[in-house]
């Protein structure tokens, strides 16, 4: 029903822009706050950039599986 609503109010573009939006945003904070906790930073970026890397991917990669299984498939997905 929203989906009709939306798109015969030509509004669906821009619902679906703004949860993208969000989504992003939501990620990028979960990413933030995980490096933060576990002291990854810039001072070892300059000193390792490949752990640097290899940790922020390592974070990326959770941050991403804890977005998609609280938000994306309920959290009684598993």
């Amino acid at each position: 029903m929203l989906y009709f609503g939306l798109t015969l109010n030509e509004r669906l573009h821009n619902y679906l822009a703004d949860i993208d939006t969000r989504a992003r945003n939501k990620l990028h904070l979960l990413v933030t706050q995980l490096a933060e906790k576990e002291g990854i930073n810039e001072q070892l970026k300059a000193q390792d950039q490949m752990a640097w890397v290899g940790a922020m991917n390592n974070i990326r990669n959770r941050a991403e599986e804890i977005f998609l299984q609280e938000l994306i498939y309920g959290e009684d997905a598993v």
